[in-house]
């Protein structure tokens, strides 16, 4: 069985992802929201999502 994703509340439309794991982790990548409530880093599937915002499923992306 896969894990969920980690999701992380941020203040932030525009967020720096490293993958948190420091020499573990990946390149720093700068992620934009856009649109809408939540970004998904590409390199460690966390999901960033917008405090007070609710996560938008694979349906309504």
């Amino acid at each position: 069985m896969q894990e969920p994703p980690e999701i992380i509340q941020t203040t932030q439309k525009r967020i720096a992802c490293d993958g948190g794991g420091g020499a573990l982790g990946h390149p720093k990548v700068w992620l934009e929201m856009g649109e809408k409530n939540q970004v998904e880093c590409p390199y460690c599937d966390r999901l960033f999502v917008l405090v007070d915002a609710k996560p938008t499923t694979a349906a309504q992306s």
